[in-house]
């Protein structure tokens, strides 16, 4: 099912947090593949918001393929089991501070449609 708000939905904004304590629970389990359970235990999270953060952002977690018993696993991604915490972290803020210009550049949009509607409709009025 298509998703028609999901460029509207941001994944990083506001949650760097929780995503950073994900992170954290497959940094002490490395080489290993974590279900979404276990995530949710480690983080301190509920298991829909651990699930939906792990579904979300795959540029962080890959789902495994399954093995049969119908429970789902993730990883870290490549890219980011080799990196530092430091660098992590960096990756991190700069996806979210990638869609918080964009939020504000959506927010300025709107604000200036609203004064372009303004101005035209103000001299109808005078």
């Amino acid at each position: 099912m298509n998703d028609f708000l999901a460029p509207w939905k941001f994944r990083f904004r506001g949650k760097t947090g929780r995503l950073l304590d994900i992170v954290d629970c497959f940094r002490k389990e490395p080489n290993k593949g974590l279900a979404v359970v276990q995530v949710a235990r480690g983080s301190g999270l509920p298991i829909h918001d651990a699930a939906k953060m792990l579904e979300g952002t795959p540029e962080l977690f890959i789902k495994l393929p399954g093995r049969g018993d119908g429970i789902t696993r993730f990883r870290l991604a490549s890219s980011v089991a080799a990196r530092g915490d430091k660098e992590i972290n960096d990756l991190v803020q700069r996806h979210a501070r990638r869609e918080s210009g964009i939020f504000y550049a959506l927010m300025l949009m709107a604000l200036l449609m609203l004064v372009v509607v303004a101005m035209i409709v103000m001299p109808s009025l005078l």
